[in-house]
């Protein structure tokens, strides 16, 4: 796991860079207007715009910003549709990814998509062509100041699936993706402040890559996540220290 820690605390702070562009933002909308209306305009019923809400504002999106969303998502404002699309595909080294999209423009999207891929040396597979690997996680993040027996405990007791302590000493907290919201209030709420938490796609084992090759396919997750039809990336690389320390 410790892979997808080191990938997902560099995507948390390349997060922070993209708000103060605007870039996230845009994104969040769009799931906060997508997530009304799958399931509603009603963050406690409905946990996906809760989640969507929560990340705004830990993002410093303002409050009349996330109501717009809302009011455009439950149709009392004029708004785009549109459709939520998975492709998946191979990086470099055979690793699997997968790309997570909210797009107005399906044509334009899966071009961009495509062209991502194949520039950085992968290529665009077939629906279900890796989807298989993976599997859909409630992930809340933990510093290392904290106890790791007396957060484990209060992790359990509120429903976690698991705890993972990774060799800097910071935890990851575990859940089904259903009782996420539940655990991440009650731990806080019994006084462990995490550094971040999503649902989010788990690969079920990682793919061991060379410093040459992780270097690619951090460039491919880069640039794949930096279109603007695209909402997540997600990979099963498994990436060596020193890539991840020149990707920081």
């Amino acid at each position: 796991m410790a892979g997808h820690s080191k990938w997902a605390n560099i995507r948390f702070r390349k997060g922070a860079q993209d708000a103060k562009r605007g870039k996230l933002f845009t994104k969040l909308i769009r799931e906060i207007t997508v997530a009304t209306k799958a399931g509603g305009a009603d963050p406690d019923n409905n946990p996906r715009l809760r989640s969507a809400v929560d990340k705004g504002l830990s993002n410093n999106m303002k409050r009349d910003t996330i109501e717009t969303a809302i009011k455009k998502g439950s149709g009392t404002t004029d708004s785009d549709n549109f459709d939520e699309i998975r492709y998946e595909g191979y990086g470099p080294a055979g690793t699997a990814v997968m790309v997570d999209c909210l797009t107005d423009n399906k044509n334009r999207t899966v071009a961009e998509v495509r062209h991502a891929f194949n520039k950085s040396g992968g290529n665009l597979g077939t629906s279900g062509s890796v989807d298989y690997m993976f599997q859909k996680l409630g992930v809340i993040n933990f510093s290392n100041e904290h106890d790791e027996d007396a957060l484990m405990e209060a992790a359990l007791d509120a429903g976690a699936e698991d705890m993972i302590t990774h060799e800097d000493g910071t935890f990851e907290v575990l859940t089904q993706p259903d009782d996420f919201m539940r655990v991440r209030d009650a731990v806080s709420g019994a006084g462990y402040a995490h550094e971040h938490a999503e649902v989010t796609m788990r690969a079920d084992n990682l793919s061991p890559v060379t410093v040459k090759d992780a270097e690619k396919i951090l460039h491919l997750l880069d640039v794949l996540e930096d279109l603007d039809d695209v909402q997540n990336v997600y990979s099963n690389a498994d990436f060596p220290d020193e890539a991840m320390s020149e990707a920081e």
